[in-house]
């Protein structure tokens, strides 16, 4: 029987796994692309494929052998002083303008040795830059990997005294959850059009401006909370 707290706990962890780093850039560099509708509807496709195949198999086959568990490591407090201290210094990398410094030494660095040739982009803006929803698809398969909160969602699911369907219903819901930053634009481009396309300009405008802001705060809010974090288990200890 499913309690009712267990499956708001696995509502809940799916609204965590929404938020993976490695779907939100993605979501983001095909906002900045051109056909960007096709290159979210490929990739929605491949994180479907990846993560529900890989859900149906943590459920049914790998629970009790300690992939989830061992996926769920929680930092020491030594690795959240070290991650913390990390992201603190890029946020104040980004905020100082030291890294476009940087990177413009290295443009002209690599102009000089290669006689003006562009820069060379990393794999995902290569493959998702060529515009195609069978790139974009192999690119969802490929980076789809299972986050620390959809792992903990399949482990709460798989201890759930339900029968076989519901469970595969519960590993759907929450993967249809954790991709809804690919289904709502692509709902608004089915519903809505031209406002769906307005707005996505707007949004390219309006990151083109804040950026570089808007990165710096996550760094500093980040490496601040890990380093009071390990800080205070440094102390309790």
């Amino acid at each position: 029987m499913l309690a009712v707290g267990d499956l708001g706990s696995i509502f809940l962890l799916a609204l965590g796994a929404m938020f993976n780093p490695t779907l939100l850039a993605a979501v983001t560099l095909m906002m900045l692309m051109p056909r960007t509708k096709e290159l979210m509807f490929g990739y929605l496709l491949g994180a479907y494929l990846a993560s529900i195949t890989l859900g149906m198999l943590v459920v049914y086959s790998l629970h009790g052998s300690g992939s989830v568990q061992t996926a769920q490591h929680s930092l020491t407090p030594v690795e959240d002083l070290v991650l913390g201290a990390l992201a603190l210094i890029v946020g104040f990398v980004l905020r100082s303008g030291r890294d476009e410094r940087l990177r413009e030494r290295r443009r002209r660095r690599r102009a000089e040795k290669h006689g003006g040739e562009p820069e060379r982009k990393s794999w995902p803006e290569r493959m998702l830059g060529r515009g195609s929803a069978r790139v974009s698809f192999a690119v969802g398969v490929a980076l789809s990997l299972p986050g620390v909160s959809y792992l903990a969602a399949l482990d709460l699911i798989a201890k759930q005294d339900v029968g076989r369907a519901e469970t595969a219903l519960l590993v759907l819901a929450v993967c249809l959850i954790q991709q809804a930053l690919l289904e709502l634009p692509l709902l608004g481009y089915l519903l809505a059009p031209e406002w769906t396309q307005g707005a996505v300009e707007r949004f390219r405008a309006w990151l083109g401006r804040n950026a570089r802001r808007l990165i710096a705060r996550g760094a500093f809010a980040v490496g601040g909370l890990l380093v009071l974090r390990g800080a205070i288990e440094l102390i309790a200890q």
